[in-house]
């Protein structure tokens, strides 16, 4: 069990957060134990074939099978972190913790495995170098292809996570994050196979961190990094890669082709003339298509500075969702 504890400034710190690094390594976990995570069969079956095996082998190696991942694959999760700048992250990742890390690697493992995390920590540099191009490799291959679906499930858990944030409370959205999650009135708790930990948040708050590549929850208590809590998110089951295909049809077929491409483009909050822009409308038409789905409830809008940004309701959230 670990326990989080958390002041009255926790509670106001709590916030979601994406981590690219975090689906990454567990996409490696999935494909050296793939009878362990069944909802991912579909993605296994599309992506085994292309996987690099040099940079999967390197990736294996550091990440491992179970328990402990290693800090620098992840950098701290945020809502606007890319896939490119979680790498760019890792590339300038400080040598001192990385070196860490593998020592901690080392005493997980024997024989061959040992000898070869032993002489990447002793070349810490080098080792930063060959993880960054392997990173770079593998997610090319297996998630890149993938990465839009992946998104969208896990921006559809967070906006549903915080509608109940408004309807219930924080209490009982932590409480239905996970079953192995529970809510006190001064802590939450996280029952784990390996660690046992009381940590106390110390007014730093706590990030909520939803994955799709992972079966289960994770925590990351090691400090500097903001203790983090990783569970899996709503939605995810074994046809997830295929389930948006014919969403834009579907979609059309409702709403018509202007209006739904205007959905799926609002991925992120944009402008009329950004949105304009992304689905290849006139402005004009885009602002009436605009108009059109706020008063259905699907796009919400507001002003910032002297522009008004769009952004997809937690219906709209809903409908897009692949």
């Amino acid at each position: 069990m670990v326990e989080l504890r958390l002041a009255p400034d926790d509670l106001s710190a709590i916030r979601f957060g994406l981590s690219p690094g975090h689906e990454l390594a567990h996409a490696v976990r999935v494909l050296v134990r793939p009878q362990h995570h069944p909802l991912q069969w579909g993605w296994l079956r599309s992506t085994r074939p292309r996987v690099p095996r040099e940079a999967f082998d390197l990736l294996r190696l550091v990440v491992g099978e179970v328990g402990y991942l290693p800090d620098f694959l992840t950098s701290t999760p945020d809502w606007d972190l890319t896939p490119d700048e979680e790498l760019e992250r890792l590339r300038r990742a400080d040598v001192g913790p990385m070196r860490v890390d593998l020592g901690k690697r080392v005493l997980r493992t024997t024989g061959h495995e040992q000898r070869a995390l032993r002489a990447m920590a002793a070349d810490p540099a080098r080792t930063r170098t060959r993880v960054a191009d392997a990173w770079e490799t593998f997610w090319e291959a297996a998630l890149a292809p993938h990465w839009s679906q992946v998104d969208r499930l896990l921006r559809a858990d967070i906006a549903a996570r915080s509608r109940r944030v408004a309807t219930h409370g924080v209490g009982a959205m932590v409480a239905t994050l996970n079953e192995a999650v529970t809510w006190g009135s001064d802590a939450v708790r996280v029952r784990t196979e390996r660690h046992e930990e009381v940590l106390d948040c110390a007014g730093s708050g706590l990030v909520l961190v939803p994955s799709v590549m992972s079966a289960g929850c994770a925590v990351l208590t090691e400090r500097p990094a903001q203790p983090t809590l990783f569970y899996p998110a709503l939605g995810v089951r074994e046809t997830w890669t295929t389930d948006g295909r014919d969403l834009p049809a579907a979609l059309a077929a409702v709403l018509g082709d202007g209006r739904a491409r205007v959905l799926l483009a609002l991925r992120e909050p944009m402008s009329t003339s950004e949105v304009a822009a992304g689905t290849g409308l006139a402005i004009s038409t885009a602002s009436h298509h605009l108009a059109v789905l706020r008063v259905a409830r699907l796009v919400d809008a507001r002003r910032e500075a002297n522009r008004v940004m769009h952004t997809l309701t937690p219906l709209g959230e809903a409908l897009t969702t692949r």
